[in-house]
């Protein structure tokens, strides 16, 4: 026989087992366990994302529960009490609103006189809608002053700025005049709900200032025509 390579000898039992090292064992395992065959029947990402929160959330409510007084019901009796503090906040202050950057207006673009503001008004009244009642209340007030000519007709007015210029003619009703555009601003854009007695305050400044006489002494007007006069002299 030559030289060459020393031929294959068949194992026998005796043979020690063939090892493979460490690191290519765990990559071979590791590229085998890998093959699409063995995870047909994992669950989804999403599903797994699930498991996570609610495993979560129950390791939440455990650790709460041990650090309450009186273990699951006491932590229960708590959630409730909260559950219903919010209710009852909610149902008093009604559904937040968004503060308006600028003033709001009073009249829409819908131009209506002072009857038929209070035609609305006395019809939302009969109906118990106190808010809708006390808004076109304020508009029947405001217009009437204008048809009066005690204020200037003028589309872009706030309750604010139309109740600064009619306590100017009428001074007794100064306070009267700013709280009614309060009420109109706070049902309006504040997310309030009026009231019967807001209403009836309302419609009592109304008929008051049918029956008022103004000053018109502090009109704008009448200051400025003594101005001129005084400068003529």
């Amino acid at each position: 026989m030559g030289l060459g390579a020393a031929p294959l000898l068949p194992r026998t039992g005796d043979d020690p087992p063939v090892t493979i090292p460490r690191v290519p064992g765990r990559e071979a395992a590791e590229r085998e366990l890998s093959k699409p065959m063995y995870h047909e029947n994992d669950p989804s990402l999403l599903h797994r994302a699930l498991n996570a929160f609610w495993n979560w959330v129950d390791d939440l409510f455990s650790a709460a529960a041990g650090a309450t007084p009186g273990g699951g019901f006491g932590l229960l009796v708590i959630v409730l009490a909260v559950v219903a503090l919010g209710a009852a906040l909610w149902w008093r202050l009604g559904t937040p609103h968004r503060t308006p950057a600028s003033a709001p207006l009073l009249f829409d673009d819908r131009p209506r006189n002072a009857a038929e503001h209070r035609a609305a008004a006395e019809a939302h009244a009969a109906q118990g809608h106190w808010t809708q009642a006390v808004q076109e209340r304020m508009r029947a007030i405001v217009r009437a002053l204008e048809e009066r000519a005690l204020l200037d007709p003028r589309p872009g007015r706030t309750a604010d700025e139309a109740a600064a210029e009619a306590g100017r003619t009428l001074p007794a009703h100064t306070r009267r005049l700013r709280s009614a555009a309060h009420e109109f601003d706070d049902v309006t854009y504040g997310g309030r709900t009026a009231d019967q007695p807001a209403y009836r305050r309302l419609t009592e400044l109304d008929r008051d200032l049918e029956r008022a006489k103004p000053n018109l002494t502090s009109t704008p007007h009448t200051t400025a025509s003594s101005s001129s006069q005084g400068a003529a002299e």
